[in-house]
């Protein structure tokens, strides 16, 4: 299953949606796209897990060093509506204590500008 990515931005917050499954071969793509509004001027980015199907320790390994990259700059990552699947993988790791995790999608902020990659 192909990865998408899509991102909008508003100020210093990008609100980045994730669909498919992040795994050793997307990974790298996600990388890029969390990376990318990060390097647009976002301290704040909001990862939309909501249709990500599954998630290994490679796509978990990319959330962390991007969450690294983005409290450098004073800003943070926050993990927004991972399914069952993802959530387990969180707990059972300790990640979801590392991680802000919210629940709902309900917490997503409204933004402007919106871009997407395949």
């Amino acid at each position: 299953m192909e990865l998408k990515i899509s991102s909008r931005s508003q100020g210093d917050c990008a609100v980045v949606a994730v669909r498919g499954e992040i795994d050793l071969y997307t990974a790298p793509q996600l990388q890029s796209g969390l990376v990318n509004a990060l390097e647009d001027g976002a301290r704040r980015l909001v990862v939309d897990m909501s249709r990500v199907e599954f998630c290994d320790s490679t796509g978990m390994s990319v959330l962390l060093s991007v969450m690294k990259r983005a409290r450098a700059k004073e800003g943070d990552l926050e993990l927004v509506a991972p399914k069952p699947a993802v959530r387990k993988i969180l707990e059972v790791t300790g990640l979801d204590a590392v991680f802000t995790v919210e629940d709902s999608t309900d917490v997503l902020p409204e933004a402007a500008e919106s871009s997407a990659t395949p």
